[in-house]
């Protein structure tokens, strides 16, 4: 697998087609941090995270998969890492951690699509509405 990179998801120009270069296709109840969970938490809880994480929403705009027209409203900001990490990226403080360059803004419904290749959790556009569009009789 190749290292995804936010320069490369910029130069893709639809939302599906940037969830597919992101997608992992995991499985729900793999263990990726196991007991060494609260070591991952603790990093998420620190300061140099928060920093970058507030230059990556400012970035992408707060919008979705960083997709323009793709907002975040109504609902926690998260900041994806774009290739899995792990405890020893934590422990040496490897680039792909804190580098914006392999982060992406996305929504929470949008980070498990990607987490569990299952495009059906992505947020449905909304449809555009227009008078009596629910009673046809009256059009």
């Amino acid at each position: 697998m190749s290292i995804r990179t936010y320069s490369e998801l910029i130069k893709i120009n639809s939302f599906e087609e940037r969830y597919k270069y992101l997608e992992l296709k995991g499985s729900v109840g793999v263990s990726t941090f196991g007991f060494d969970r609260a070591f991952n938490q603790m990093f998420y809880l620190s300061e140099d995270w928060k920093r970058v994480r507030r230059e990556v929403i400012i970035r992408d705009n707060g919008c979705d998969l960083g997709f323009p027209g793709c907002e975040i409203l109504g609902s926690k900001i998260m900041v994806h890492h774009m290739n899995p990490i792990s405890i020893d990226d934590i422990v040496k403080r490897t680039d792909i951690l804190l580098n914006p360059e392999f982060l992406i803004t996305t929504f929470h419904q949008t980070h498990n699509a990607i987490h569990f290749g299952d495009k059906n959790l992505l947020a449905k556009p909304l449809v555009e509405r227009s008078r009596n569009d629910t009673c046809p009789w009256k059009m």
